[in-house]
């Protein structure tokens, strides 16, 4: 019996540890890398774009990066289409969100500001979110019914 109580502490030790230096590298700014990655196109122009597919992924989202490359940018997949609402809480990058239908067409973009709780919400149900740097939409042209490609949509 001792012996397994050594090994549930080490376990619990190990664990509790790696807990704290995760929350460590969240608080330092670094924020979430998701391995998840997506090539998409709108029109002319290609998004690597990190998928967000869990629900700590979609949690933790871009909070606490302090910088996104001009063409990246995260995107949020969910098991349903549904209306999906978004805040900045502990998110440092100005951004704009796509709601994106499962199709690819952009339902609503939403432009969002740093550190607030306000709420952006897609204006009807959705399966996927795109965040990208703020104004990066607006910059190309791309307006609700624009279609995006790439393999996540049907």
């Amino acid at each position: 019996m001792t012996l397994i109580k050594k090994q549930l502490f080490r376990t619990i030790l190990v664990l509790t540890f790696s807990l704290q230096v995760s929350a460590f590298s969240l608080a330092q700014g670094q924020g979430q890398r998701l391995e998840a990655k997506v090539t998409l196109s709108a029109g002319m122009h290609n998004i690597v774009a990190e998928v967000a597919k869990t629900p700590r992924e979609r949690e933790i989202g871009l909070m606490y990066r302090k910088q996104m490359a001009p063409h990246e940018g995260m995107i949020f997949v969910f098991d349903e289409p549904a209306t999906q609402c978004f805040w900045m809480r502990n998110t440092y990058l100005p951004l704009s969100t796509a709601f994106v239908a499962d199709d690819g067409t952009v339902v609503n973009i939403e432009d969002m500001q740093p550190q607030t709780d306000a709420s952006h919400c897609s204006t009807k149900p959705v399966r996927y979110v795109l965040e990208m740097n703020q104004g990066w939409f607006a910059k190309r042209g791309i307006k609700p019914g624009f279609k995006i490609k790439g393999s996540l949509f049907r």
